[in-house]
């Protein structure tokens, strides 16, 4: 059985996100989409999310091609890996050729988890989606 694990924010939830774990599905017989914790967010991103964590996972777990949600509450994809053990996992393309995501194949092949890159939906994101929001908002954080 081919278990994928698709990570991501998933805040602001967007056709982006969708699109990444319907294709996702399509790659595996088993997904696992695994939702990065607030601290998590704060600690990689410099920012906590707008929808929290418990709201987030909600949303992805209605997804129909979503097998399974997990919180994911460390910021090493290989701890991620020894604590599910996927045989794929899969990214944006936003990642391909950057040394973070060379780094993370380099360090899946080690234990035979294949990196799968999906087109990047770069019209919409969750930071262009906060930004928009800001611009709204000017005296909102």
């Amino acid at each position: 059985m081919n278990i994928g694990y698709a990570a991501g924010a998933f805040d602001l939830f967007h056709v982006g996100h969708l699109n990444i774990l319907r294709e996702a599905k399509k790659n595996c017989d088993y997904l696992i989409a695994g939702v990065v914790s607030d601290e998590m967010l704060e600690l990689t991103k410099g920012r906590l999310p707008i929808v929290p964590l418990a709201e987030r996972m909600e949303i992805v777990s209605h997804i129909d091609f979503v097998d399974e949600v997990r919180a994911e509450t460390v910021v090493d994809k290989l701890e991620t890996w020894e604590q599910v053990r996927f045989n794929t996992f899969f990214k944006g393309d936003d990642w391909k050729g950057t040394p973070r995501g060379v780094d993370l194949e380099n360090r899946f092949a080690e234990v035979g988890v294949n990196v799968v890159y999906f087109p990047y939906t770069a019209h919409t994101s969750s930071t262009k989606l906060r930004a928009a929001l800001a611009a709204l908002t000017p005296n909102a954080q």
